[in-house]
């Protein structure tokens, strides 16, 4: 079974996955990406006016075959209330 790894862009930075996870198929790397994703966003949004997340995907011989990207800002209509 093919190894992918998932390297994160986020507010912390870039961060490179050194060990990697087996999967079959790209609907199980979506899914994945998306899992990933969301427990970045559900840690990192709240509270927040603006963040942005990135995930690409590399096979084992380090060629990037995809990628997702999240991007998140607030836009106060009226002043903000502290």
């Amino acid at each position: 079974m093919p190894t992918y790894f998932f390297d994160i862009h986020n507010g912390n930075g870039p961060s490179r996955d050194e060990h990697g996870t087996e999967l079959s198929s790209d609907r199980k790397i979506m899914h994945e990406m998306s899992r990933i994703l969301l427990d970045i966003a559900r840690d990192e949004l709240p509270g927040q006016e603006h963040g942005e997340i990135s995930i690409f995907v590399r096979d084992d011989e380090g060629q990037e075959v995809c990628s997702t990207h999240l991007s998140f800002r607030t836009e106060w209509k009226l002043p903000a209330q502290t």
